[in-house]
This record gives structure tokens, C-alpha cells and sequence, in this order.
């Protein structure tokens, strides 16, 4: 396993879209498990191929619930609710901003062996996939923010 290198805001590659993963290689194997450990070092509870630099539909998550998710072609067929809160990405470090997201998905995807399987994702689980597809369609939640980006630290400091 190795860090990958994390895009940042400002980064043409994080602006295009990606294309669907066809079949599973030891090099499509080996960047999911970097993506795993890249998103573990950074302290992020998803990372998308390409905040890497990979223009592929790959997204990994763990919103610490005991579960790692990998979506491979992941697509939402259907959301419901609403939930409004503090939203960071790791390609917008020091950042926060407030966005609403459905509070329940139902996403279909392919898992590690290229198998179709159904998830059903609310609350942190739900706002994370959406958060994680919407890199593979080259947007960034910054342009769904509502109001400004305000520093992390100034979030940690009116918790205290």
C-alpha cells in the first residue's frame, strides 16, 4: 500500500468527470486499497479516485460505524429527507461549510469482485456518498454550501 498524493481545490482533474471501472486489475485493486490508507492518514471519512489524481467511479468510505464502504460505478437511485449541516472535503483542507443533503440514499454499485449490490445509507452514511458521487462528477461541496467557507478552526473553537 501507498499514500496518494491528495488533490486540492484548484486542481483541474478534481473538475472533469470520471469514467466507469470496466474490470477489476491488481493496479484498480491496489488503488483502492491506497485510497483506503490515504484516507485513513488524512483523518477523512471518504475519498474519491479523483481527489488522487484517477478519473475512475471509485469511492471509499468509513464514517466510523464499523463498516469500510467501497462503491465502484456507483449510482444514487433514490434519496429522501433532508439534512442540514457542517460539511469538509480533504481537496478543501481547513475548510467548512454548511450544506443540506438528503437524509437517506439507496445507491447501486459494484463491489470489489465487480458484483452489483444495493446500499442503503442514512444520516453521516447518506451525506457521505452523496458528498463522495459528486467528485466522480467533477463538483466540489463548496458550490453547495450555504453562506461561506469558514476555517475548521473557528468551528473547534465555538465548541469549546
Amino acid at each position: 500500500m501507498a499514500l496518494r498524493k491528495v488533490r486540492t481545490m484548484g486542481d483541474e482533474i478534481l473538475y472533469k468527470h470520471c469514467k466507469p471501472v470496466k474490470v477489476m486489475t491488481p493496479r484498480i485493486a491496489q488503488l483502492i486499497e491506497d485510497m483506503f490508507e490515504t484516507m485513513y492518514e488524512n483523518c477523512g471519512v471518504g475519498l474519491a479516485a479523483p481527489q488522487v489524481g484517477i478519473l475512475k467511479q471509485i469511492v471509499v468510505i468509513d464514517i466510523e460505524d464499523g463498516d469500510q464502504y467501497l462503491l465502484i460505478n456507483p449510482e444514487i437511485m433514490e434519496e429522501s429527507g433532508s439534512q442540514t449541516g457542517h460539511e469538509g472535503c480533504l481537496s478543501v483542507p481547513g475548510k467548512s461549510g454548511i450544506v443540506t443533503r438528503p437524509d437517506y440514499v439507496k445507491v447501486r454499485a459494484l463491489d470489489e469482485n465487480m458484483e452489483e449490490f444495493v446500499l442503503e445509507g442514512e444520516g453521516m452514511l447518506a451525506r457521505a456518498i452523496c458528498h463522495e458521487c459528486d467528485h466522480l462528477k467533477g463538483e466540489l461541496y463548496v458550490s453547495r454550501v450555504e453562506g461561506e467557507l469558514v476555517d475548521v478552526e473557528d468551528l473547534e473553537e465555538e465548541e469549546e
